[in-house]
């Protein structure tokens, strides 16, 4: 089992319903977290990758400024009326990326079901389409958005009529931290799906500079809870909130409680089909550019069902230190614990080296300077004969 986590900042949109400038409610917030949960966000038992800053654990993933990804993103956007005014650059893949979303459908079934009909679209190019980062204009394309609109239950024309004018030839470029985030994470991750629309804006008002992970496990080895204290700078004028994805690997790992001790928390939204936590936590005051400001949270978590074996958080950008701590319940103690560095989530760990427990039960790793990718310890238990 392993868990990530990432944290980052996307548009502002609506201020959150929930103050939490201290413990919240557990009774409440988990009702309310289970009322309604769509895919999205998850932590978990083995090691990942996490956000601008992420991370993740055995039980679950946190990634910094971002999420994971995972089938049954939650739907996003909308379709524009008749009369509206002519549709922005965006208004096409938001629409599709809403009706996929609507429909549960991958872009492998997609793709699938247009061959089906004999038309040929990959899902490399559907995915650039849902990117905006190219958009269907020649006939064989248009002819595969009608098929498109059928399939995913639209009314004809509501796919197309949000096409712009002709693009230059060329792969649109993306934004800059929808970038830097697909270069940790990849293509269709689960911060991708648990963030939606707000993926392509991802962490673009703020950067980490300093991030904290505490790492807490239980009496059977399971993840018991994490807390993280993220250091803040506004790259632009303006920001008053960030967004952190946490991952979990096993499904029965859920989040039971979040505590908002820098910060205030506007929303909680556990995405279970993507075992993933999404929070938005807002800063109390819109910050200057080069302003910092600090946010601290915890969260726990119910037992997986296997021990977990790792806790990973993944950067797109450069942190000046990161430091985690891994905390052993005495009865559950490992047998060996190592850190390594992935260069892309789901890439092999190099970089490995053994580090020790001292006589508190606990590990930790200090990395200064650190380069974009997935910084991530991992430990053994020894396996009863």
């Amino acid at each position: 089992m392993s868990s990530r986590m990432e944290a980052g900042v996307g548009l502002p949109d609506a201020e959150g319903a929930r103050s939490a400038t201290g413990p919240t409610n557990a009774r409440a917030l988990r009702a309310a977290l289970k009322a309604g949960a769509a895919d999205g966000p998850h932590h978990g038992g083995r090691p990942a990758a996490g956000a601008s800053p992420n991370s993740r654990s055995s039980s679950a993933k946190p990634s910094p400024h971002g999420g994971s990804s995972s089938a049954g993103a939650p739907s996003h956007g909308g379709s524009s009326s008749g009369d509206a005014p002519p549709p922005g650059a965006d208004a096409f893949p938001a629409a599709l990326r809403e009706a996929l979303g609507r429909r549960g459908l991958s872009l492998e079934r997609v793709s699938e079901r247009l061959r089906a009909r004999g038309i040929g679209v990959s899902q490399a190019t559907l995915s650039s389409w849902q990117r905006g980062r190219s958009q269907p204009e020649r006939a064989r394309s248009l002819r595969a958005v009608e098929v498109l609109e059928e399939i995913l239950d639209l009314p004809g024309g509501a796919l197309r009529s949000l096409l712009g004018p002709r693009r230059p030839r060329g792969r649109i470029a993306p934004a800059r931290g929808e970038g830097a985030a697909l270069q940790v994470l990849g293509e269709d991750s689960v911060v991708e799906k648990a963030l939606g629309e707000r993926f392509r804006h991802f962490n673009q008002e703020t950067s980490s500079l300093l991030i904290h992970d505490i790492v807490r496990l239980g009496a059977t080895g399971t993840l018991s809870s994490i807390s993280t204290t993220n250091v803040l700078r506004a790259s632009r004028p303006g920001a008053d909130r960030a967004l952190f994805v946490l991952s979990f690997d096993d499904e029965q790992a859920e989040p039971l409680d979040i505590r908002v001790t820098s910060g205030r928390l506007g929303e909680a939204t556990y995405l279970k089909g993507l075992k993933s936590l999404v929070l938005e936590i807002h800063f109390g005051r819109e910050l200057a550019k080069l302003d910092t400001t600090v946010v601290s949270y915890s969260v726990d978590v119910s037992p997986s069902r296997e021990p977990a074996t790792h806790y990973e958080r993944w950067s797109r950008a450069n942190l000046h230190e990161y430091l985690q701590q891994v905390f052993f319940h005495p009865d559950a103690l490992p047998s060996g614990c190592r850190r390594y560095f992935r260069d892309q989530v789901g890439a092999p760990p190099r970089a490995q080296r053994r580090i020790s427990m001292n006589d508190s039960h606990s590990t930790h790793v200090l990395a200064s300077r650190c380069k974009p990718g997935v910084h991530g310890v991992a430990w053994d238990f020894d396996t009863p004969e």
